[in-house]
């Protein structure tokens, strides 16, 4: 296979595909390359989408036409210990199929949909296909090789959209050889089989309403915590855990997750539940100080690949950044196209586009969120306060009660310190 485009994608998860999708119907040749059988088979996420304004703009129906599971209309934190929880629930009456608070949904089955809709759009789907090197000519990038009849597809410009690891952005000189385990976790989930008509019931839902709850504490110490999001008729449980802290813990993802599930508190939400599947994904941690060089001669990097994540310890954004720095690369490309110069120069409006878009400004905003992520003890010490707290407020044994102030500094001073939570405020107010 050798064939000349206009434009590469490499990697057909939700950075490339939206970029082949803009610039196929901008009418540009587009070949959009993934290493599966299928865009989607080497996915794994938590399960939970956030608005996606880009793709709004492609398809004004998008909410209505994706292959969606629930709208998110309850989202909690549950704070953990082995014996105890407490949880804090907000819940919106605004029960219509809105975007707002995001829906779940399946990465194999939404990336496959949105992958046919840059086919249907003219791109070149080519399944397979291993990127084995990146062709550079006169100190540009014009082309890759793939491991698929020794292919050689040749392009004026390429987009490295292939995750995390990329190789595309390796070869080309754009990223380091090494990663940073401190800015790097591991997400790993299980989805477990549920009758919709028992999560409707154990989750107080009805109708497309779905349920997205975070944990914290969960992880023995390690940093970290969990989630649970709930599909149509399964149930997403699972754990991101800081690689570094992980590494040092001498404990295995495995045996974390495990213990997760046989936590009293979820396994009573899962009791009757039957695991379909287990998976695991590297997830870029370190925020906007992890960002590697996005452009190049020939080559953008979009996605994962740029380490467009952000991971705020309120939220992690992850599809909705890849989406959109994906459609910002497409609209650099077809500029490209119109004035012929695919130069490092030429095309350096991709950061412009980014620096004025949600992606940039969010990740500088919150470049400090990773330094609050690693303080050790908001994973063991603040959920033991929490619940201890909140177990002396509501008991009533006619013993004289303390006021909450009162309660709070004791429970500071014994299981925190009061010097180390003046600290902790500090990093956490600069962080958010």
């Amino acid at each position: 296979m050798n064939r000349k485009f206009q434009a590469i994608v490499v990697g057909a998860g939700p950075a490339g595909a939206s970029a082949a999708l803009g610039m196929a119907r901008a009418g540009l040749d587009v070949a959009l390359v993934e290493r599966g059988n299928f865009p989607g088979e080497k996915s794994m996420f938590g399960g939970l989408l956030h608005r996606m304004t880009s793709l709004e703009e492609l398809f004004p129906d998008f909410w209505l036409r994706a292959p969606l599971e629930r709208h998110i209309a309850k989202k909690g934190t549950t704070f953990m210990t082995a014996e105890s929880s407490f949880h804090v629930q907000n819940e919106t009456t605004n029960f219509s199929r809105t975007p707002y608070n995001g829906y779940t949904c399946f990465r194999p089955r939404f990336d496959r949909w949105l992958a046919q809709e840059a086919q249907k759009a003219g791109a070149t789907l080519i399944t397979r296909a291993l990127v084995e090197d990146v062709i550079i000519r006169g100190g540009k990038v014009s082309g890759i090789k793939i491991l698929r009849e020794g292919g050689i597809l040749e392009a004026p410009v390429v987009i490295a959209a292939d995750g995390v690891l990329s190789f595309t952005a390796l070869k080309a000189g754009l990223r380091r050889p090494k990663f940073n385990v401190g800015q790097m976790a591991v997400g790993v989930k299980a989805l477990i089989d549920l009758p919709k008509e028992v999560i409707d019931d154990r989750f107080g839902l009805s109708g497309d309403q779905g349920f997205a709850n975070e944990y914290v504490g969960c992880t023995g110490g390690v940093r970290g915590g969990g989630f649970l999001y709930t599909n149509y008729d399964t149930v997403s449980v699972g754990l991101v855990l800081h690689l570094g802290s992980l590494r040092e813990s001498g404990k295995t993802p495995y045996d974390l997750m495990n213990s997760f599930l046989e936590q009293p508190q979820l396994a009573k939400l899962l009791k009757g539940g039957r695991l379909l599947e287990y998976s695991a994904h590297v997830i870029p941690e370190g925020g906007y100080d992890m960002i590697p060089e996005l452009v190049g001669d020939g080559i953008l990097v979009a996605g994962d690949a740029a380490a467009f994540c952000n991971a705020t310890g309120v939220n992690l954004e992850g599809i909705n950044l890849a989406t959109h720095s994906g459609s910002l690369a497409a609209k650099t490309v077809i500029a490209a196209h119109g004035e012929k110069d695919f130069s490092k120069k030429g095309l350096s409006r991709y950061k412009a586009l980014l620096n004025d878009s949600y992606v940039m400004k969010d990740l500088k905003a919150f470049r400090h969120a990773p330094h609050m992520l690693h303080i050790d003890r908001i994973y063991q010490e603040y959920p033991e306060l929490i619940c201890s707290m909140m177990e002396h407020i509501y008991r009533i044994d006619g013993t004289p009660k303390s006021s909450i102030s009162k309660l709070l500094l004791r429970e500071l001073k014994e299981k925190v310190g009061l010097k180390n939570a003046l600290s902790d405020i500090f990093t956490a107010w600069r962080a958010l």
